[in-house]
């Protein structure tokens, strides 16, 4: 902090996490991941659905059913059921891994645009308050997500021209750190 009272630079923040998933390319990649696994979660949906009615049949069934109707009943329940879990753990790593593929493709991208903004703008610091772990204030007035999105769509608009900022600044005006005094002689 005492080198940021040198520079008299100003300070800003920004929600990654918001801004990732606010982009064009953020909701367009959380579509393609909804639309890819939309058909799984409806098959695993209709799996439980089954597993249920063989249960319920078990339940009506359980006086009347021979011994070995109704332990052929229990395996195929069980054998459903454990299939079922594994396949939905696994549906869910791979759900896990591609948003982890996909959000840090998004992050980097997004990240070379709040650099390029906060030269540009005369930024010395910019921090994140996604997590509410750390941060503990920070005001609206320099908050630059909104900023952010805009100049990353703007740019990646299906063009492959270099990120310009030229979104402008928030309107408020920044906080901008107090300089060091100066030591007398």
């Amino acid at each position: 902090m005492p080198a940021l009272a040198q520079t008299n630079g100003k300070v800003a923040v920004i929600n990654i996490q918001s801004a990732l998933v606010s982009t064009k390319d953020g909701q367009k990649a959380a579509g393609e991941l909804n639309s890819k696994f939309t058909p799984k979660k409806a098959d695993f949906e209709k799996r439980h659905n089954d597993i249920n009615q063989l249960q319920d049949q078990l339940n009506r069934g359980r006086n009347t059913l021979s011994d070995e109707a109704r332990q052929n009943l229990i395996r195929e329940i069980d054998q459903k059921t454990k299939s079922l879990k594994y396949d939905t753990e696994d549906a869910q790593t791979d759900l896990n891994q591609q948003e982890q593929k996909i959000m840090g493709e998004l992050f980097g991208r997004l990240r070379a645009v709040v650099d390029k903004y906060a030269k540009d703008n005369g930024y010395v610091l910019v921090l994140d308050d996604s997590s509410q772990q750390t941060m503990v204030y920070a005001s609206s007035a320099i908050d630059i997500t909104r900023d952010i999105i805009e100049l990353y769509d703007k740019n990646s608009a299906g063009s492959s021209a270099p990120v310009s900022s030229s979104v402008t600044p928030p309107a408020k005006s920044p906080v901008a750190a107090k300089p060091a005094a100066t030591p007398s002689k």
